[in-house]
């Protein structure tokens, strides 16, 4: 509840309570020599919590530890960077018009970031630490997109702190109070009788959007889990969610902007974008989930499959032998074949059975067809007619 406004009740005055959302009167907190600014610190909030939900979902797609943190440095930069960029480019006037200091644009702490351009080189930083890392980037995106967007959310406070991004004019009970803010002391203007001004009541549409990013983040964090969604397409659903959502935020805006046929840019950004992704989308239908490479994973291909390690190597791994030394006549008939140590092999029927009494301990170490390393480990029998392939016939699996 905030604001009111007086009036005579049985000729007593007395203070009329609207409803309305009340805004902060100090966006700055100050230790000694140290300015901390609530905006920055929601900003900093959303990374940290876009960070660990990044880092679940890679790990669940079967990527390895630590490896979110190895990109999330490089997107980090290039977001911050490129969403200054858009919001200087965009509004030039509020830096370098006559009276204005230009040296403000460096000054991200007092607000002012364009999320069009902190996605564009955000993605543009992740694409590079995937390639150094030697990652995969559309499953990268796929498993950043929910926790990207959640961090939109957060950061959408720092604009309720500023008193900035309110939409018109209203008298609905959820209206914001906004006041006089000076966001560079983070003081609200004071009256003579020492009250905080206000400027008015406005659409809250920082509300809206945090809202509006958190849906969107559920319905992604669903379909993702009900494996409803292919390779790309859980980004591109996030592009989807956003920019409807942005669309119909920003037609409630009534803060200065730069237009184009009377439209603001961010809008025109939103159609735009909107459309790019729904024609992503819709490419990628029928595509099967995307997941880590296999090389992504730090545990190996044993634990980034899922498979035992024994079933991902064929027999002549099992034998800690090449394979070719599994190439032999008996292997690939069936037949006993002799052991390492170079002992001839029994005499077969009909032939002279001279010197088999020799090889009688020989044939009690051959034991239904299993064959005795030099080592003395048993070998698996040799399957008929495939001599690197399982004993059942069927193919080796893929590694």
């Amino acid at each position: 509840m905030a604001g009111g406004r007086r009036r005579l009740v049985y000729g007593v005055q007395v203070q009329m309570i609207e409803a309305a959302i009340p805004s902060p009167t100090v966006s700055v907190i100050r230790l000694g020599v140290l300015s901390i600014h609530l905006y920055a610190l929601c900003i900093v909030a959303g990374i940290l919590v876009a960070l660990w939900l990044t880092d679940r979902r890679w790990r669940a797609r079967g990527g390895g530890r630590h490896q979110v943190g190895d990109v999330a440095g490089w997107a980090v930069l290039f977001g911050i960077v490129g969403g200054r960029l858009y919001h200087v480019v965009t509004d030039p006037e509020l830096y370098f018009a006559s009276g204005k200091n230009p040296l403000n644009a460096v000054k991200i702490w007092d607000g002012g970031l364009g999320i069009w351009g902190a996605i564009a080189l955000g993605a543009l930083g992740a694409w590079i630490g995937c390639r150094r890392h030697k990652m995969d980037f559309t499953a990268f995106a796929d498993a950043a997109a929910p926790g990207v967007l959640l961090a939109q959310a957060i950061g959408r406070w720092g604009n309720w702190f500023n008193n900035e991004l309110y939409g018109r004019a209203t008298t609905l009970p959820w209206k914001l109070q906004i006041h006089e803010l000076d966001v560079v002391s983070g003081k609200a203007a004071r009256d003579p009788a020492g009250r905080a001004i206000v400027l008015g009541y406005f659409h809250p549409t920082f509300l809206y959007e945090m809202l509006w990013s958190l849906a969107v983040v559920a319905l992604l964090l669903w379909a993702d889990h009900r494996r409803l969604l292919g390779r790309g397409q859980v980004l591109a659903l996030y592009v989807l969610g956003y920019t409807f959502g942005r669309f119909w935020v920003e037609a409630l805006r009534a803060d200065d902007a730069n237009r184009i046929l009377g439209m603001r840019v961010n809008s025109w950004m939103s159609i735009l974008v909107f459309l790019a992704a729904l024609a992503w989308f819709l490419r990628r239908r029928g595509a099967p989930r995307s997941v880590a490479e296999p090389g992504d994973a730090t545990a190996g291909p044993a634990a980034s499959t899922g498979e035992p390690a024994a079933a991902l190597d064929g027999p002549a791994a099992a034998t800690d032998r090449p394979a070719a030394a599994m190439d032999e006549p008996a292997a690939t008939t069936g037949q006993p074949i002799d052991n390492p140590a170079g002992r001839p092999a029994d005499p077969a029927p009909g032939e002279s059975p001279a010197g088999a009494g020799s090889h009688q301990s020989a044939g009690a170490a051959l034991d239904s067809g299993h064959v005795q390393h030099a080592e003395g480990r048993p070998e698996a029998p040799a399957s008929h007619g495939h001599p690197h392939g399982p004993a059942d016939g069927s193919a080796p699996p893929d590694r």
